[in-house]
């Protein structure tokens, strides 16, 4: 006898001599169908298990450790917090204070940068004096433009050419009022720009006693800095040779590299600023961009110059990928 039957949806011709065949291929039916469905299961459930693991990965970024006491970084377009690290501790920032020193002259109603400013004794002898004053060589008698004096602040980190600024910037009827003057610019700008725990008593960052700063504070005058297209171009520069005018009229090239190793090192640095001393140790306040993304932060009180750089890669990579 002839039966027709459908299982699985698939039509199936059983005879009583073949029906034992016909069993096994309903079964192989029902196998394949069922498979099938566990295929489409599986390859819907792989992308939702690939967002669940991204989703995994993105909440467990374990933040870096690093060997500054003070660390600090943001989103630069944003202002979004990415890291902290006694972020709002005041310490001792060395020559990282020399932002400042550029942001007050910048800011400067009606600025010349091609204004010359002539180098005093004053200058040279302030670098005798201060054992731990980095120097930009300038030359007693040599005629310095406003723009070459901030190559020689931000590159080899001169404190003589932040001496000059200071005297050329402040104002009174002598050099001592002139740079207290200016030291006020300073401390006015920090408090308009809401630095609420930094605080100047010097030009350069070589204190008395009262010049500090947080990691979170300077990182948010260095990306106010970033602002002037004069400093950023001066802060991701790595060398530059400048020509200067002599006191007899003729003229002479200063060359001076920058103090800032990250840049040529890190991909994407645009800047800013290096900074130690015995109180300060080791300072970096930095800055990248990679696919239209800028991170910018800070690290005070590392141990050492390349550790001040590690501790930075590590921070950027980190602010990256958050």
């Amino acid at each position: 006898m002839l039966r027709h039957s459908t299982a699985f949806g698939v039509s199936i011709l059983k005879t009583g001599i073949k029906g034992i065949h016909g069993a096994t291929a309903v079964a192989i039916t029902a196998g394949a169908v069922l498979a099938a469905g566990a295929f489409t299961a599986t390859a819907q459930a792989a992308p939702a298990r690939a967002a669940t693991q991204g989703t995994v990965q993105a909440a467990t970024l374990t933040a870096p450790s690093i060997v500054a006491k003070g660390g600090y970084v943001m989103n630069n377009g944003t202002g979004k917090t990415l890291y902290t690290k006694a972020a709002d501790t005041r310490r001792s920032t060395g020559s990282t204070t020399k932002i400042m020193t550029a942001r007050v002259v910048l800011a400067q109603k009606n600025l010349n940068l091609d204004s010359k400013v002539t180098i005093q004794k004053a200058y040279s002898d302030y670098i005798v004096a201060n054992n731990y004053a980095s120097s930009a060589r300038l030359i007693v008698g040599d005629k310095v433009t406003v723009r070459q004096l901030l190559y020689g602040l931000m590159l080899p980190s001169g404190c003589d050419a932040a001496y000059a600024l200071a005297d050329k910037f402040g104002t009174g009827s002598t050099r001592s009022a002139r740079v207290k003057s200016f030291i006020a610019q300073m401390n006015t700008t920090a408090k308009n720009l809401g630095l609420k725990n930094t605080h100047f008593d010097s030009f350069d960052g070589i204190g008395h006693g009262a010049n500090y700063s947080t990691p979170r504070d300077l990182t948010k005058l260095a990306s106010n800095a970033m602002k002037y297209s004069t400093f950023r171009t001066i802060v991701k520069t790595k060398s530059t040779k400048q020509k200067v005018t002599t006191k007899s009229g003729g003229y002479r090239y200063m060359e001076w590299s920058n103090t800032n190793n990250l840049l040529g090192s890190y991909s994407g640095t645009i800047g800013v600023k290096t900074g130690s001393g015995p109180e300060a140790k080791y300072c970096l306040v930095f800055a990248a961009t990679r696919n239209g993304k800028t991170v910018i932060g800070t690290v005070l009180a590392s141990s050492s110059a390349s550790q001040r750089a590690t501790d930075a890669k590590k921070l950027m990579d980190y602010g990256f990928k958050k």
